[in-house]
């Protein structure tokens, strides 16, 4: 699985967001230069953000961004769907969308059980969860087990 600079990048503009004091709006420039985010890229994240109705916009003096709910209402899928669309593709191609034949048969479970999984994970940590350093045990269990962090 890839997850592309445009969902990383999504991610730490929504997370410097929910990190804003009181809901604050947060210019765009602030935002980019906190998280070192190309500023016309940003742009582009932030507007498909407030398509997909995570962030809200304010014209003016005071004017920005912020989230358009509780940090804690909004989880990392969230902020990834509104950028990149499903979790999970195979070819561009939601899992069950596919058929195999023969031998290959057995890989559209497996692709169903990743996106399970990457549901699962990314589902179940919001914003807040982030912010806070407090992410879910299961989460912490996986980044925990030593193999985790080795690439073979």
């Amino acid at each position: 699985m890839r997850i592309s600079a445009r969902a990383d990048y999504a991610v730490r503009a929504a997370l410097q967001l929910a990190a804003a004091p009181e809901a604050r709006p947060l210019t765009t420039e602030a935002i980019a230069a906190a998280q070192e985010i190309p500023r016309k890229f940003l742009e582009g994240i932030l507007n498909d953000m407030r398509r997909g109705g995570l962030v809200l916009s304010q014209r003016g003096a005071n004017g920005g961004y912020r989230l358009a709910a509780p940090a804690d209402g909004i989880s990392i899928a969230d902020v990834v769907r509104a950028v990149d669309g499903p979790l999970v593709s195979v070819q561009g191609v939601r899992p069950p969308d596919l058929s195999y034949t023969g031998p290959a048969t057995a890989l559209l479970p497996l692709w169903i059980a990743l996106r399970a999984n990457v549901r699962q994970i990314l589902e179940g940590v919001s914003l807040a969860d982030v912010v806070s350093g407090r992410l879910p045990d299961g989460v912490m269990r996986l980044a925990d087990t030593p193999a985790a962090w080795t690439n073979p």
